[in-house]
């Protein structure tokens, strides 16, 4: 039985560790899982070329296994990131509705320390931030150094929700992806990672998930009558989506798809992409912690011997 699971990429081979593993698990692990989709910037995505559907070669069980594993990693990461204090962690999650952002947070952060960590939902502006420009109710819950911020939609839907449904002229959205690229690249340069996933569905699946609410008393207030009127604006969505991916994508901030049908696939790709854009600080900060925790024993030793002392 192994006791890893890994992925070979360009030059390196990745291992999580894979608690309690069965030989069939482990034999289905052991086929490379691929990445959340990346959109390379200066490149043009295609929607309709990435299958919402995939789920890496493996079943949900070995997918489920690997998850388990990486969030525990991630919650790590997060106490790393906290106690050292050199770095924060913005992620931004955009989908259509019941692309599944609300149960990405529950899931894939289970293990992270809520006292280190906000959630921002941003729903149709009021009137106060209409009166703003449309970043002024973003900036304030990017996170400081050390905090975790995730963002339950974000700034995007004033270049996806307002063109599509035409709240402002072209004039108006299209010179937002020059704001959003300068306003990610300012926190980055503050030593924000900057994750965004765009949560990828079919529109069968969609139509799944709405009946299925119907069918679910218990969430079926989270449905509208919108709902099924959005649906016939998809291919627009879906035009608004390629282009703000596209523009948006940069070196600092780069959007990831996630193939979203299968919600523990969609948990497993999210969970794996954080932890590989933190793996690389780990280091760092433990070689801060270590020195803060150097000095502050010599500190107390030195306490010690003056109360002696006295």
């Amino acid at each position: 039985m192994r006791e890893t699971i890994g992925r070979e990429t360009p030059g390196r081979r990745v291992w999580f560790p894979l608690p309690e593993c069965t030989g069939k698990q482990a034999a289905e692990a052991e086929l490379l899982m691929p990445y959340a989709v990346k959109i390379e910037p200066g490149t043009r995505v295609d929607l309709s070329t990435i299958d919402p559907d995939a789920n890496g070669g493996l079943t949900r069980e070995a997918g489920e296994a690997a998850f388990d594993a990486l969030a525990i990693e991630l919650g790590e990461f997060q106490e790393l990131l906290y106690a050292a204090g050199e770095h924060a962690l913005l992620t931004i999650f955009q989908a259509l509705d019941t692309g599944g952002k609300d149960g990405a947070i529950r899931n894939v952060f289970r293990d992270v320390d809520p006292q280190g960590c906000h959630v921002a939902s941003f729903k149709v502006p009021t009137s106060v931030e209409l009166a703003h420009d449309f970043l002024w109710r973003v900036h304030p819950h990017t996170p400081e150094r050390g905090m975790l911020s995730i963002f339950n939609r974000s700034h995007y839907e004033d270049v996806l929700v307002a063109r599509v449904k035409e709240r402002v002229p072209e004039a108006v959205w299209r010179p937002r992806y020059d704001h959003i690229n300068a306003f990610e690249r300012l926190i980055a340069d503050n030593n924000t990672v900057v994750a965004k996933f765009y949560l990828h569905i079919s529109k069968e699946e969609q139509e799944k998930r709405l009946r299925a609410r119907e069918q679910d008393v218990e969430k079926a207030w989270k449905l509208s009558a919108g709902d099924w009127i959005e649906r016939k604006s998809w291919e627009r969505y879906m035009e608004a989506y390629e282009d703000a991916l596209s523009t948006c994508s940069t070196p600092q901030a780069p959007w990831y798809v996630i193939p979203a049908n299968r919600k523990w696939y969609r948990n497993l790709a999210i969970a794996e992409t954080l932890v590989e854009l933190l793996r690389p600080l780990k280091s760092g900060w433990l070689k801060t912690l270590e020195v803060r925790g150097e000095a502050e024993l010599k500190a107390i030793r030195g306490a010690r011997k003056k109360n002696h002392r006295s």
